[in-house]
């Protein structure tokens, strides 16, 4: 069976399907979200830990809270868990909704290990977020804004880029149109947009009667410098502009719901784009049963690969 992947947006029940097909195909599930990487940070990524039980699950809580995780090192560890798992003899089920993480892995690119040119940072410093984009456009075809979200981002990919001019072999290994996707079959979440906005808002609320703001209180307690976690965006950016007081409770929970609406939106456009770039996602219905979601995914292995699954 090849190696299976489930995408989607947040609140879509990811975590619940990779689960059960881990547990029917003999499987290991690794993560491909960019914040549940960090341990200390669970109830505001989602992390849903009990849902795996048994099964084993990569990359997750493999970095402290504060550390600034980036996509080659989540290309790096992907490729290790990935190579591990197969040499066991056990199925791969890849499972996020960081749309960049999963489509980069996929597409079966190594990403060199490119230093800090501190030099060319001071410079690139003196410059707004909008020349830093028509620089780095310049450079290479924007295929998002990821790489512009924030003026670091935006100096760190034109500081890749600039290294990769100088060391045209490195470039040649992050180039997709070279590189030998991953043949993988992938499953997408489908959910109506109402419905997923009914259980965003539902659960922000029941995160925030967890211990949402306890846990960001904790960890600025621990040491972690606000300004951070403000950084990981969505939870931890309003939860803790809220707890040192630069906005109230009613604007924070306000603001947090219409950003993570905004966020799913966005994961869907990551989505539907990766089908524009020739990847095909088979969308399943997010309601149904798990025995008809097993079934209906062993049938699609099978259409795709023209082999017999066994089930469990």
């Amino acid at each position: 069976m090849r190696p299976l992947v489930i995408v989607g947006p947040t609140a879509s029940g990811k975590t619940r399907r990779a689960v059960e097909l881990a547990r029917n195909f003999s499987g290991e599930i690794i993560s491909a979200d960019s914040r549940q990487v960090y341990r200390d940070m669970t109830i505001g990524t989602g992390k849903d830990l009990e849902e795996y039980g048994d099964v084993p699950v990569h990359l997750i809580d493999i970095q402290p809270a504060g550390y600034r995780y980036n996509l080659h090192q989540y290309i790096r560890d992907f490729r290790r868990a990935y190579s591990d798992i197969l040499s066991r003899g056990m199925l791969p089920v890849v499972c996020g909704g960081t749309g960049l993480y999963v489509e980069t892995a996929l597409s079966g690119v190594t990403l060199p290990d490119v230093p800090a040119d501190e030099a060319l940072r001071r410079e690139l410093e003196e410059y707004s977020l909008e020349e830093l984009t028509t620089r780095l456009a310049a450079m290479k075809r924007l295929h998002n804004t990821t790489d512009v979200d924030t003026k670091a981002r935006a100096i760190r990919a034109i500081e890749i880029e600039t290294y990769y001019q100088i060391h045209p072999e490195l470039a040649a290994q992050a180039d997709r149109a070279r590189s030998q996707r991953l043949d993988a079959l992938i499953i997408g979440i489908d959910i109506p947009r109402e419905e997923r906005r009914k259980r965003i808002s539902q659960r922000l609320h029941a995160r925030l009667e967890e211990g949402l703001i306890k846990e960001v209180e904790g960890l600025i307690a621990s040491g972690i410098a606000p300004e951070d976690l403000i950084y990981y965006g969505l939870e931890y950016k309003f939860v803790t502009l809220y707890v040192t007081g630069a906005i109230d409770r009613a604007s924070m929970e306000h603001d947090l719901e219409i950003a993570i609406h905004q966020f799913a939106k966005r994961q869907m456009t990551w989505f539907r784009g990766m089908e524009k770039r020739g990847f095909q996602i088979n969308w399943l219905p997010h309601d149904m049963d798990s025995d008809a979601f097993v079934d209906a995914v062993a049938r699609l292995s099978r259409l795709h690969e023209g082999d017999q699954v066994a089930r469990r």
